[in-house]
């Protein structure tokens, strides 16, 4: 399955920050070329994520769910021409990278 990402603008709903938010759908062209037969999931905003438990995206791709959400950013913002959704692609592809590890000095033991 070679998934892409389809990106949902909405403007309607009273609590989205700035009155707009952003769906990254999950679709594979290979099962039908119009929604919802290639559907697959959602982009949870942080894929690796297991704070709020296992995603659908997570229990699909699993270990490889970090990589191929990478990839299926990268392709978007290849293609991508709206500053706007270039922005929040960027956004999520941050997410994706490696927190710092910060290491703290013992007063104790130094």
């Amino acid at each position: 399955m070679k998934p892409s990402l389809h990106i949902h603008r909405h403007y309607d709903v009273e609590d989205y920050s700035g009155g707009r938010r952003f769906r990254f759908a999950v679709v594979d062209l290979d099962k039908g070329r119009a929604y919802p037969v290639n559907f697959v999931c959602m982009l949870p905003m942080q894929p690796n994520s297991l704070e709020k438990g296992i995603s659908v995206f997570l229990g699909i791709f699993g270990n490889q769910s970090l990589n191929v959400a990478k990839e299926m950013l990268l392709a978007a913002l290849e293609k991508e021409t709206d500053s706007e959704v270039k922005r929040e692609i960027e956004k999520r592809l941050k997410l994706l990278e490696p927190k710092p590890v910060y290491e703290v000095k013992c007063d104790v033991c130094g």
